[in-house]
């Protein structure tokens, strides 16, 4: 990707595709009578953490979860992953799992077992309707938009990506299990409290983890982490999008670069 080129994330809908620009985000869905709608808006952003190691990963995600009910609210006709009772009954099997799996198996072994379980709404949302096709439709739309060949179409290219988040995967096992470790040894009983402040510490860690790994992209240690998220995304995250998924995908990446573009001039005069 050219350094003239936005930098874009999204997240797989599941009737369409949201994507994140540097200020602002777009989503195209489409309709039950067949046609697409589109919505876009201002990005919630927070200034001055983009030095801050531990603090802008952590930050930078819960941007991106703000801009969910912004979406919801100019877009009704999205469905959100998780909106299904499926996903809610997985979410509620996980929780209940994991705490068995720590009573009943001390140590590594009971918090890498309930850490496992906790993925497994992802899984139930990845595997349900149109979302595995919606997040190749993503992969496929940004790498498009990133390749040098400007004409370069989304069905030309692969619906697995260097910047998917299946790559947090390892470093956020890895981190929460080891700080999870670490605070039973020094507090016999942790608190919800203590539990919270290891899961968001081993958020951000593993989001530096994330990070270091892109911009040492071709480093022996980068492809070992990234390996597993790359099969995940092949396995389960992914799946081939027809035609119509595609447009979708066009049709959102057409609008963030719209309003990108739009919001530009604005940018550059402040």
């Amino acid at each position: 990707m050219t350094e003239a080129k936005l930098r874009l994330g999204g997240m797989a809908l599941r009737n369409g595709l949201l994507v994140h620009g540097p200020t602002q985000w777009a989503a195209a869905v489409r309709r039950p009578d067949g046609t697409i709608a589109t919505a876009s808006g201002h990005k919630p952003r927070m200034k001055g953490v983009d030095k801050v190691a531990g603090v802008r990963g952590v930050v930078r995600l819960g941007e991106a979860m703000l801009v969910i009910p912004l979406v919801k609210r100019a877009l009704p006709q999205a469905r959100l992953p998780f909106e299904d009772a499926a996903v809610v009954g997985a979410a509620v099997a996980a929780s209940a799992g994991g705490l068995v799996a720590r009573r009943a198996v001390r140590g590594m072994r009971g918090e890498l077992a309930a850490v496992g379980l906790s993925l497994l709404p992802s899984v139930v949302a990845l595997r349900a309707g149109e979302v595995a096709q919606y997040h190749g439709v993503e992969h496929k739309a940004i790498a498009a938009y990133e390749a040098p060949d400007d004409a370069t179409d989304a069905a030309d290219t692969d619906k697995e990506h260097d910047r998917c988040g299946s790559h947090l995967v390892t470093p956020m096992l890895a981190t929460n299990v080891a700080g999870t470790m670490l605070l039973r040894r020094v507090v016999e009983r942790p608190g919800p409290l203590a539990g919270g402040a290891v899961a968001l510490a081993s958020t951000a860690a593993a989001v530096e983890v994330f990070a270091w790994c892109e911009r040492n992209s071709e480093t022996r240690t980068a492809r070992a982490i990234r390996r597993p998220g790359f099969e995940i995304q092949r396995v389960i995250g992914t799946r081939e999008p027809d035609e119509r998924q595609l447009e979708v995908g066009r049709a959102a990446l057409a609008e963030i670069l719209r309003v990108e573009e739009a919001q530009a001039p604005a940018a550059d005069g402040r």
